[in-house]
Parts: C-alpha cells; sequence; structure tokens
C-alpha cells in the first residue's frame, strides 16, 4: 500500500511556492498548536457503511507516533471535524488528542480554541483538504494540506504532503515539525 521513502524532512514538504524556503522554515520550527481536520487528512476520504448503518474509516497507525514525538516537544494538536460520527472521537481518543466535532465555521473555531490555550495564530498550523477548510488555512501562519487535496485547499495551502490522507500525512507532517527543531525522526 505505501511506497518505500526516506524518512521526512522539512523539505519533503512540497512548496506551493506562497513562501520562501527560509519563511517555511521559521514558520515550522514556531508551530505550537496543529489543527487538523480529520475526514480526507486522517482517513483516505472513503467511509464503508454497513447494513446496520455504521460507518468505517481508514486511517494510518504510525500517525500515532508522529503524534506522540509532537507531544513531547510541547507541540499541541487537536482535530477540529465538520463531521459529526463517534468514529472521530474514537480516533481521537486513541491518539490521546482533544477532538471538536460538527464544526461549521472552522475559522471561527480554531481562532476560538488557540485563544482558549493561549497560543497566538501566528503559532498555529491548520491541515485541510477541502473547501470548507480553507477559510481555516487563512487564519494560521502555516497551511498544510495532503497531497490527494482539493484544488481549493491546495491553493491555501503553503505546504503540501507527498502522502495522501489517511495513508500517513499525518505522520509525514509530525516527523517533520520535529525534524525542523533539529530534534531527529528517530527520538
Amino acid at each position: 500500500m505505501f511506497a518505500s521513502a526516506p524518512p521526512p524532512t522539512a523539505s519533503t514538504l512540497r512548496t506551493t511556492g506562497r513562501l520562501t524556503a527560509d519563511e517555511i522554515d521559521l514558520r515550522l520550527r514556531s508551530v505550537e498548536l496543529v489543527f487538523f481536520d480529520f475526514d480526507g487528512v486522517f482517513t483516505d476520504n472513503r467511509v464503508a457503511v454497513d447494513q446496520n448503518g455504521v460507518e468505517q474509516v481508514f486511517c494510518c497507525r504510525s500517525d500515532g507516533l508522529g503524534l506522540s514525538k509532537l507531544r513531547r516537544l510541547g507541540v499541541d494538536a487537536m482535530i477540529v471535524s465538520t463531521e459529526r460520527n463517534p468514529v472521530v472521537g474514537v480516533r481521537a481518543q486513541k491518539l490521546a488528542m482533544d477532538c471538536v466535532q460538527g464544526v461549521e465555521d472552522k475559522a471561527e473555531t480554531i481562532g476560538r480554541l488557540a485563544f482558549q490555550r493561549g497560543v497566538s495564530l501566528e503559532r498555529t498550523c491548520f491541515v485541510g483538504n477541502d473547501v470548507n477548510d480553507v477559510a481555516a488555512m487563512a487564519l494560521c501562519c502555516l497551511a498544510i494540506t495532503v497531497a490527494d487535496a482539493w484544488p481549493e485547499a491546495y491553493a491555501a495551502a503553503h505546504l503540501v504532503t507527498t502522502r495522501r490522507g489517511g495513508e500517513g500525512a499525518v505522520r509525514e507532517i509530525c516527523d517533520v515539525l520535529v525534524a525542523a527543531r533539529g530534534q531527529g525522526l528517530s527520538k
């Protein structure tokens, strides 16, 4: 399923040309809080529905290790999702992340959540993949999207993962943030 690739570094993510390399490095090092959309970022954007209406999604197990590395560096991460579905909360709980669901206005929500955590938006990152993420991406100092994002999200992003949503994109982002702080990927 996954192609063999070298470990992520700050240069692993593709730039969209909206920022210089120096600006990207500075912003990667300054991030204190990462907001993640769920569907299409943690998942491959597909859903399986059984005859009882129970939904299942596919996520990448390696995301958890990347998120734990971020936590050890003091970088907070949380899920902000339009979707209201128990699977989102269950995955967030498994990853020891805060999660807000049923969000109609992600920009307003992340502004409020960053303020509540005492983090300036100049020290936040938003990872999204679709049109409903664009306004939130525009508020943060760093906007990242996944390789298979919708064109509107790609146009709003500063960086693009090499991996698709649900296929290790979250881990790739975490590893890049860790590497930007000079911590190495094996720590």
